[in-house]
């Protein structure tokens, strides 16, 4: 049984160690650094300035690959523009470029990507996706008004959805600016517990 034991530990361990050290775990790793590292900076944070002088750092879920997914996906060519609702009265353009489809923990999941219409027509965003969810955390771990991740158009038929890169609207820091609100089609039944926490009291 010792032994069993042992061999079972040290499996995990194993595991633990090679995802901590693989290309994908690092790049997370990078990510939240440089996150970091532009919200305490004071040429590009966002903060307020009594914000800005609190900050320590973000809060982030632990870091679990099982959170970064390759989902198949399914373009909508036909889809027309419309206005997605904000925090406040802005409505900007968005149409809806595709779906992507995973499997999380069991749950068969959806997710639709949209492109802005108005920087559709900038080289440099001529392939960015965006995707805004609320999950299962949002108002219980993370902010109430769901998180985004942003995306690139893909060459074939999948797409990587990373959460542990999910991170929240300006407006969870600062209340100067307008966030768009996450469709309904994409809230998500179930908890993603990856990604950017809520940005409370105690960061």
């Amino acid at each position: 049984m010792k032994k069993l034991l042992l061999l079972l530990f040290s499996s995990f361990a194993t595991l633990t160690f090679a995802q901590q050290h693989s290309a994908e775990y690092i790049d997370i790793v990078t990510h939240q650094k440089e996150e970091n590292e532009e919200f305490s900076n004071p040429e590009t944070s966002i903060l307020t300035p009594k914000g800005l002088k609190e900050f320590k750092k973000l809060k982030f879920y632990p870091i679990d690959l099982k959170y970064r997914v390759v989902a198949t996906f399914v373009r909508t060519p036909d889809e027309k523009p419309f206005l997605m609702p904000t925090t406040t009265d802005r409505l900007p353009e968005y149409v809806k470029y595709g779906e992507a489809h995973f499997d999380l923990d069991g749950e068969k999941l959806q997710l639709n990507l949209y492109q802005s219409v108005p920087i559709m027509e900038d080289p440099e965003y001529v392939d960015y996706l965006f995707l805004p969810f609320t999950d299962f955390t949002s108002g219980d771990g993370s902010y109430g008004g769901g998180r985004f991740i942003d995306a690139r158009i893909p060459e074939g038929d999948t797409i990587v959805i990373d959460f542990n890169k999910a991170y929240n609207p300006y407006c969870a820091y600062n209340s100067r600016y307008s966030c768009p609100i996450p469709p309904r089609e994409n809230d998500l039944k179930v908890r993603i517990e990856a990604g950017v926490k809520d940005f409370g009291e105690h960061h």
